[in-house]
């Protein structure tokens, strides 16, 4: 399950949902609208397997690496998000979910930069073109 924070533009979840690739919205089909970050995690274990796409770059941290779930933080401009969600899910280190539980993914124009559970360090990506 593809989960987009409050913080992402409505467009860009529009062209998501033009690509077919599905995702649902706090404060719109999931949670509600104002949800402070500290109630995200405990929300985010009571759904199967989601993937927290946000562009809040306070959940760069390695203390949110769980098994349960991945946060990815989009490090772009506001209306490059759907770009780079759908290029998240095309990387070939990230195509499935099973490949993306347990870690925190911060993306950049640059690559991606990766925490995963139980590492010591973060290890880096490129994009693949």
């Amino acid at each position: 399950m593809n989960i987009l924070d409050e913080n992402i533009l409505e467009s860009q979840r529009q062209s998501l949902l033009g690509w077919r690739i599905p995702v649902r919205q706090i404060g719109h089909e999931l949670g509600r609208k104002g949800m402070q970050d500290e109630e995200l995690v405990p929300f985010l274990l009571t759904l199967r397997r989601p993937t927290f796409f946000t562009r809040d770059l306070g959940f760069w941290s390695r203390q949110l690496c769980h098994a349960r779930y991945s946060h990815v933080i989009l490090a772009v401009g506001q209306y490059e998000v759907a770009h780079f969600v759908r290029r998240v899910l095309r990387h070939p280190d990230f195509n499935s979910q099973s490949k993306r539980m347990g870690r925190v993914i911060r993306v950049m124009h640059s690559g991606l930069a990766v925490w995963q559970l139980h590492a010591e360090h973060e290890v880096r990506h490129d994009w693949c073109e």
